[in-house]
């Protein structure tokens, strides 16, 4: 009888053919959006563990006193239990290259201007840190230089195999490769026998452990390879946690948010495919009654609807899986949009391809199974009547009640409609309520990115750079002319010079990026969230991010040094957003640490706040003929991370809202389908064709509007979870206002978001409905 089966299924799929389509679109949907939404998840949370693995990334690198301490004691060290592999020691020394703003020589290449961590090792591999070549060859003679630079990039025009490089204090050196190191543990690299000549201060060491997963397991492992060593051996370290951060603090930013979207999909699509398909099979007990009456076995028939369903449910989810798939990689871009740096690739892992494609058949089998199993237990007799419309004791009880009210007839109708079948409409009604809390979510995330960039937004509208980014041509003016000339432009409001210099921080091994400003400070300033702006040179404001990453909090004093020469400067201000290796001092602090040099060297942009009314672009024009040397542009209106989120926060929704219209379109359609003989029994005794739309978009409409009502007040509780949660992730404070977005007007259309779901998904099958003629109905009884 198994060929009876399969006759008996393909025979039920051809002749429900809306079913069939409604079950098939209801799964594509929910599967595409299931793809997109795990694909993101497992993006943004996996790039860095997956390279770091395959790089064999050092959980801890460490720089150690050869003054203090020996390398014999630090290999011994390294052998102590909790240790898995270590590297080293490596001489290490830090040069610190001056700013050049003559033209470089023909086959010279002069490095941006800050310190350079150069270290000695004999090859690219080992147990700890395999720096990947990705250009070139490793130094293996005298006099040769290897590069960190990301994947594929290079830092300027000149850049090239072959170049000479001159650093401090150094003989000259020819880059003979490019390489990059995810665990950021050095800015060059040479043969050992080199480092003499560059005059090595102190020895690095690099270490996996046993257990890393956290700031103190790392710490630990710290404590136990420094326990035996002299006091003061430790000059400094980096734990991976921390480049981590820094590297991906942009995925990072999506996972609360992608985390709460991909759950709300999930559950989602789950309830309407559970609902579809139940319902199906619920409307199918008439053919299950005949199927018996002919002389099927129950095993038989239950076989006939789960196949029924599952030929449907198996094609959309294939197709869903395969637009899913196109899909997501386009969003994958967006998401990695300048975040990767060349280190991650944005792929779509497979690993939700095969959940998706194993799944969501799994979801249709056992939504399908329970209605299945209830019609086998009944007898041919009854399957046939329970398959038609619903008993009197439900809704009629509800609609009689209503029908005293003063409503129109078709309203009351229509309101007692969703009693009929209270199952099904309680899970139609979960669904709205979830996508109107994503619509909620997704609108509140909107406004809260508004609201953190107009906090954190520039007041400058055009910056002017000094040379065009190919070469190191300065003008031909100097920087007090060139200031002069930007101010008496017409359209000059405020003006700063700004010189970013890489400066070290005392006990951290990698350098800062320091933002010297002169002129009109006002122009920088961002909101801060605690403390104040500077207004000596001995202070300076940080962001959140720097507090985080060094440990450092509001009224910390830090020491910076620039080329041996160092300067203390006190943390007064810390502003929302900023750079974790970036810091904004007053120009009097960059004449601390540079007094021999003249300051104005360093200057390499120049920040402008044009008067109200003026054209930007023309203002640009105007700096442009003024001064050729110099590049303007306007500053951004926002971020690709900001961009990205709302855009893929934006995309999610969309999909979610679409799968729950397709839910209400189905439960609409198997209420109308139920009460044929109803809807034509109205028709007989005078209904008109738009009162009998007007009460099936009211059957819906109200359960619509009490997913709104409910699915508000979720959105807006999910919405403060995850908010501050991404702000978190990002290392950023929160501006005021950030989460009180929510406005009366704005709320009430939220509400009717679940409405306008409801009725959406209701409009074809009611217009259907109203063009059902008496004489179909008693053709078809």
């Amino acid at each position: 009888m198994s060929g009876a089966v399969w006759r008996a299924s393909r025979a039920a799929v051809r002749r429900r053919r809306v079913q069939t389509f409604v079950i098939g679109l209801v799964v594509l949907t929910s599967t595409v959006a299931l793809v997109v939404a795990l694909g993101l998840l497992a993006a943004a949370s996996g790039p860095f563990d997956r390279t770091f693995d395959r790089q064999r990334g050092a959980h801890l690198a460490a720089t150690f006193d050869p003054a203090v301490t020996t390398a014999e004691q630090l290999t011994r060290a390294a052998h102590r239990p909790g240790v898995t592999a270590a590297a080293g020691p490596f001489a290490q020394t830090v040069v610190t290259v001056p700013p050049h703003l003559d033209t470089a020589a023909d086959g010279d290449y002069h490095p941006p201007p800050g310190p350079v961590t150069v270290v000695g090792r004999a090859d690219p591999g080992g147990p700890v840190d395999r720096v990947d070549v990705w250009s070139g060859r490793w130094a293996t003679g005298p006099g040769e230089i290897v590069l960190m630079r990301p994947p594929g990039q290079t830092w300027a025009a000149t850049e090239g195999i072959g170049r000479r490089l001159t650093l401090p204090g150094a003989p000259p050196l020819t880059v003979v490769g490019f390489a990059s190191s995810l665990s950021q543990t050095a800015g060059a690299w040479v043969r050992p026998d080199q480092m003499p000549a560059l005059h090595p201060t102190a020895l690095q060491m690099l270490y996996r452990f046993d257990h890393a997963g956290t700031g103190a397991e790392v710490d630990e492992g710290r404590t136990t390879v420094t326990a035996d060593l002299p006091t003061g051996a430790l000059l400094g370290s980096l734990s991976y946690l921390t480049v981590k951060q820094d590297m991906t603090g942009t995925a990072n930013a999506y996972l609360p948010f992608l985390t709460a979207f991909g759950v709300l999909g999930l559950v989602v699509a789950v309830l309407i495919v559970a609902n579809v398909v139940s319902g199906a099979v619920v409307s199918g007990f008439r053919h299950i009654g005949v199927l018996k009456a002919i002389g099927f076995t129950p095993g038989q028939v239950v076989s006939v609807h789960l196949v029924m369903v599952l030929v449907p449910g198996t094609v959309g989810c294939v197709l869903g899986t395969v637009l899913g798939d196109l899909a997501a990689r386009p969003m994958l871009r967006t998401v990695f949009m300048g975040f990767d740096n060349g280190y991650f690739e944005a792929t779509l892992s497979p690993w939700a391809e095969v959940l998706t494609l194993l799944g969501m058949p799994v979801v249709v089998l056992l939504a399908a199974l329970g209605p299945a199993l209830r019609a086998h237990r009944l007898p041919a007799a009854r399957a046939i009547s329970a398959g038609s419309a619903p008993g009197t004791g439900r809704g009629l009880r509800v609609q009689r009640r209503l029908g005293g009210t003063r409503l129109p007839r078709a309203v009351s109708l229509g309101l007692g409609l969703p009693f009929a079948r209270p199952g099904r409409t309680v899970m139609t009604l979960t669904a709205l309520i979830l996508g109107v809390t994503t619509v909620t979510v997704a609108t509140g995330l909107s406004a809260s990115v508004g609201a953190f960039l107009d906090a954190t937004g520039s007041a400058y509208q055009s910056v002017s750079y000094v040379g065009d980014g190919a070469s190191t041509t300065p003008p031909t003016d100097t920087d007090a002319e060139i200031e002069a000339k930007l101010r008496a432009l017409p359209g000059t409001a405020r003006l700063a010079a700004a010189a970013p210099v890489r400066v070290h921080l005392a006990g951290a091994p990698q350098p800062l990026r320091a933002w010297f400003l002169r002129g009109d400070r006002e122009i920088a300033r961002s909101a801060l969230a605690a403390g104040r702006w500077y207004s000596g040179p001995d202070e300076a404001v940080v962001g959140a991010p720097f507090l985080k990453k060094h440990g450092v909090r509001v009224g910390d004093r830090l020491t910076l040094d620039l080329d041996g020469r160092q300067h203390t400067v006190t943390v007064v201000g810390e502003t929302v957003a900023g750079d974790s290796d970036g810091l904004t001092a007053p120009w009097e602090t960059l004449a601390a640490l540079a007094p021999d040099l003249p300051a104005t060297r360093y200057v390499n942009q120049y920040w402008v706040q044009v008067a109200p009314g003026t054209d930007v672009g023309a203002y640009n024009a105007a700096v442009k003929a003024a001064e050729p040397g110099l590049q303007p542009t306007v500053t951004g209106d926002g971020t690709s991370v900001t961009v990205s989120i709302v855009g893929s926060a934006t995309v999610l929704t969309l999909l979610l809202a679409a799968v729950a219209a397709l839910g209400v379109f189905n439960t609409t359609v198997l209420n109308t389908r139920e009460r044929r003989r109803d809807l034509g029994m109205l028709k007989s005794i005078g209904m008109t064709p738009r009162q009998v739309t007007v009460m099936v978009v009211t059957s819906m409409a109200a359960v619509g509007v009490a997913g709104g009502l409910l699915g508000v007040p979720l959105g807006i509780a999910v919405h403060r979870l995850v908010v501050p949660a991404m702000a978190d992730a990002m290392d950023t404070t929160l501006p005021a206002g950030a989460l009180d977005v929510w406005h009366p007007s704005a709320l009430a259309l939220l509400v009717l978001a679940g409405t306008a779901i409801a009725v959406l998904g209701t409009l074809v099958p009611a217009r259907s409905a109203a063009r059902l003629t008496i004489a179909e109905v008693l053709h078809n009884e």
